[in-house]
């Protein structure tokens, strides 16, 4: 059964990225608890506030995705991911397999398709990466 309206951060070093989901998640009565620009960020606020999904970039400056998930992992084995990244290398796709990210979206993504993410991840469904958009 999916959970209705569950509660996120947001996390890009894009403000306008996250200024455009803020508006989206309003639209569809998504909760978003907060937001930040860097895994350090995503970090702190995930201790904060317990969101149900974390939607995340992967490529930001300083702290990156990677150090996000690790230290959430950490603190939480059951936290849930969506990320969003433009990288497509073999590299990134092995270690957010190996971290067990839960769901990637490249861009460019339909944010209708990220909207359905949060909500079947929220009710513990379990996803499968998703391949490079085309």
């Amino acid at each position: 059964m999916t959970k209705e309206n569950p509660t996120v951060i947001v996390v890009d070093d894009d403000s306008d990225t996250i200024e455009i989901f803020e508006e989206y998640l309003k639209l569809e009565k998504i909760p978003m608890l907060a937001k930040g620009f860097d895994g350090s960020q995503a970090v702190e606020l995930y201790s904060k506030f317990r969101p149900d999904v974390v939607l995340l970039d992967i490529m930001m400056p300083d702290f990156d995705g990677f150090y996000a998930i690790e230290k959430i992992r950490a603190m939480d084995p059951d936290s849930k991911f969506v990320i969003l990244t433009a990288d497509i290398t073999k590299e990134t796709k092995a270690r957010l397999e190996k971290l067990n990210s839960a769901a990637v979206l490249y861009k460019p993504y339909e944010i209708d398709e990220i909207v359905q993410v949060i909500k079947k991840l929220s009710s513990g469904e379990i996803l499968i990466l998703s391949e490079q958009q085309v």
